[in-house]
């Protein structure tokens, strides 16, 4: 009788000490964490996508589409694992391979402007509409996973949860950061008296 009576009390106090506020944050955070990655996963099958159009339709410029393929395949052969939201420096790992990504089809776009052609093609902006949307849904895939995380990490640090996160080692989660803080402070710089083809 004491055994069963033993058991009810230690159920009790782990239903009071966030133990299963910890198992429900944690599915959030797997989830919201797996809605990044499928967001991740269609922009990487938009690219390829993308960079065939614009070759078939510019004299284009190569080092600019060979640095996209470049990213893409960077981007892509980081192995993520349920392991990486627990690791921060395989999770640093990836958010710079998709920066990275991100970086250079900024570029491809920005220098697509100077080709009327491709412009003008209803392929190329089919597939650009795709992917502003697909950067879109990033944002707010992201957006979800950073308050999931924070809820759980406010959670982990609050007392007296943070007792039962010690007892069963539930460690803070990464958040994405921003890459180089310092330079997004800045104002990008316009200079509208170069000619458009240096720019």
């Amino acid at each position: 009788m004491k055994k069963w009576l033993a058991m009810l009390v230690l159920l009790c106090g782990l239903s009071g000490c966030g133990y299963n506020d910890f198992q429900r944050l944690d599915e959030q955070t797997k989830s919201a964490w797996s809605e990044v990655l499928n967001q991740y996963q269609r922009r990487a099958d938009l690219v390829p996508n993308l960079v065939a159009t614009v070759k078939g339709e510019a004299n284009f410029e190569q080092d600019t589409l060979t640095r996209v393929v470049e990213a893409r395949a960077k981007a892509t052969s980081v192995q993520v694992t349920p392991e990486t939201l627990n690791n921060p420096e395989a999770f640093q790992k990836f958010q710079q391979a998709q920066g990275e990504l991100s970086g250079a089809l900024s570029r491809l776009l920005v220098v697509s402007e100077r080709y009327p052609d491709l412009k003008a093609n209803q392929s190329f902006r089919d597939l650009r509409v795709q992917l502003e949307g697909t950067e879109n849904r990033i944002t707010v895939a992201r957006n979800r996973y950073i308050q999931a995380v924070q809820e759980y990490n406010v959670l982990a640090r609050s007392f007296p949860n943070n007792l039962t996160a010690m007892v069963f080692h539930y460690q803070p989660k990464p958040n994405f950061s921003v890459q180089n803080e310092a330079q997004i402070s800045l104002p990008p710089a316009v200079d509208f008296s170069k000619p458009a083809a240096s720019r």
